[in-house]
Order: structure tokens, then C-alpha cells, then sequence
């Protein structure tokens, strides 16, 4: 439905998104995850039209972002991380002008909004002003603000930040209602949300993309590789760094935290094998006192941190 290629785009001298290729498939709930400043919101900028790439392409069903950039506009509905509402109106009236300005014709518009109402949970607050309204209630408007059109593809940048954990709950529980009808593209910093929600996820770090697939593939692609988390009183990182290189299974040892007394580190092993009890040795022989010592089971969390992590 969507294909984009080598989209890449500039701020001054600084590339915010690097040549990146990828497909959306109609009916597809994809997530965008990366760190903050990785080019999530700019790619999701230009695939509703609203900058234009430096370079590359978009297509959305066969339509060129270039040509036919007011056809695409009105296939999507797009809700950027802070809803744009006007406070000062009642919800109702706010989306019935947002309804007017989208041209839907006044028979349609009754019947549009109740749906839109029932489907976001609005029911209840579409008679108070936008201003009363707690942030979830107004992610929730904003939603319904983003369906007006009933659009093909919804775009969601961030739509559960600044959200309380039952707020989130819901707001997931709507975008899943919605991904049975409609192709949705969000963003979010909450990996446990892109999991949980979305069908696939396209991992992006300083504007490439660094992995794409469904939880269950990046974890597989991520082979035998795994992680044991270990945290030792009285000893010095490059010190503990250089004595695991004894271990041929020991890939790397990342620094987690650091204090005074206090050393917590990942090894990043690559076998089959579990080789905690050479890991221990290495610890033992060299006399550090032992806090903590586990094998991490492979999460989203930890491929997203070993993706773009500095360094």
C-alpha cells in the first residue's frame, strides 16, 4: 500500500532521515521506535506530505507524494504528539468544524460523529469544553479529530506520551479496534506498547533503519545471542572489560551504571552455550563482591537498547 525509498532528508547540514526503504502493507499495525532525535517524526512528516523529502520517494497506492500530494492527504488521518484542539470549544462543536472543513456532506456528519464517539469512548464528554478534559480524554478527541475523514491510513506520533498506565491501556485497546479496519503507522518510546500493539516494527537510529520485522523475528534474527546483567562492588570498568576477554563467548561488556563502589555492566554473549559458570570464575578469580548476576531473557527492550546504544 505505502512504499517508500531512499527517503532521505536534510536539516541544514544535519541528516535526519538517511536513505531509507521500506513497505507498509494495507491492514498492517506498524510501529516506528527509536531514540529521541532518530528521524521518527520527520519520516511520519513526509509520509502524510506535510515536509518534502530531500530526496527519494513516497508512494501510497500508486500515488507520488510529488504530484499528488492533496489525493494522499485525503487517504490519511494524522495525530501528532500533541492533539492541535482548540480549547475553548465544546468537543462536540470542535468536531463537527473539523467535520466542515474536511467537506463531509451534513447528512453524513450525525451519524460519522456518533460512531467516531462510540469507537474513542467520547460519549461522555462531547457536551464539555476541550479545556476540562484530562490528556487522555484529549488523545482520545484527537483520535476522533484524526478518523473524521474515515481515512485509509492513520498516522499516530506518540499517542499514549504523557499518558497514565490506564489511560494507555485504553488508548491501545482503541488503536487495536481500529487496526481491524484501517493500515496505522505509530510512533512511541514505550517498547512494552509497540509489542503489544503492533503487527511489526521498523527500528530506526540516526535516520537508518537498524531492524524491521515482528517482535518474534527481530528476536529470532537476534540468534543465540544473549545477555547477562552482573553488578560488582569495588571494581574498574576497563579493568572487568579486560578480563572477560578470556571468555571466547563474551562479545562485548557494556557499561550500564557507575558509582563510587559500584560497577553494573552487560556481557553480551554469542553462543549456544551458557557460559555463566566461566563468567563467575572470571569474577571469583579476581575477588569482586557479587550484587547481582542473571541471564536477561531476550525482550524488545533488549534488541531496541543493543540497536542504539551509543557506540
Amino acid at each position: 500500500m505505502i512504499h517508500i525509498e531512499n527517503l532521505t532528508k536534510f536539516y541544514g547540514d544535519s541528516r535526519a532521515v538517511d536513505e531509507i526503504t521500506f513497505d507498509i502493507k494495507k491492514g498492517e499495525i506498524l510501529g516506528l521506535l527509536g531514540p529521541n532525535g532518530a528521524g521518527k517524526t520527520t519520516t511520519m512528516r513526509m509520509l502524510t506530505c506535510y515536509l518534502q523529502p530531500t530526496s527519494g520517494n513516497i508512494t501510497v497506492k500508486d500515488l507520488d507524494i510529488y504530484e499528488h500530494s492533496l489525493e494522499i492527504k485525503n487517504l490519511m488521518g494524522y495525530l501528532p504528539e500533541s492533539a492541535p484542539l482548540y480549547p475553548d470549544m465544546l468537543v462536540y462543536d470542535y468536531l463537527k468544524f473539523v467535520a466542515d472543513v474536511r467537506q463531509i456532506g451534513t447528512a453524513e456528519v450525525d451519524s460519522r460523529l456518533k460512531k467516531l464517539a462510540d469507537m474513542c469512548g467520547i460519549n461522555e464528554v462531547m457536551h464539555r469544553p476541550v479545556n476540562e478534559l484530562s490528556k487522555g480524554y484529549k488523545q482520545r478527541v484527537g483520535l476522533a479529530h484524526a478518523m473524521i475523514n474515515d481515512p485509509e491510513i492513520l498516522i499516530l506520533d506518540e499517542p499514549t506520551s504523557g499518558l497514565d498506565p490506564n489511560q494507555i491501556v485504553e488508548i491501545r485497546d482503541i488503536i487495536r479496534k481500529i487496526g481491524r479496519e484501517k493500515t496505522v503507522i505509530l510512533s512511541t518510546h514505550i517498547l512494552s506498547e509497540a509489542e503489544a500493539t503492533c503487527d511489526r516494527i521498523v527500528i530506526i537510529n540516526k535516520g537508518k533503519i537498524v531492524a524491521d520485522g515482528s517482535t518474534d523475528e527481530l528476536k529470532r534474527e537476534a540468534g543465540s545471542d544473549y545477555i547477562i546483567k552482573v553488578s560488582i562492588m569495588h571494581g574498574n570498568f576497563d579493568e572487568v572489560k579486560d578480563s572477560f576477554k578470556s571468555v571466547p563467548e563474551v562479545k562485548d561488556v557494556i557499561l550500564t551504571h557507575s558509582e563510587t563502589d559500584l560497577v553494573e555492566f552487560h556481557i553480551a554473549c554469542s553462543s549456544h552455550k551458557d557460559v555463566r559458570s566461566d563468567i563467575y570464575q572470571v569474577i571469583k578469580n579476581n575477588n569482586w563482591p557479587l550484587l547481582e548476576f542473571h541471564r536477561e531473557t531476550r525482550t524488545l527492550e533488549n534488541i531496541f537498547r543493543e540497536l542504539t546504544r551509543e557506540g
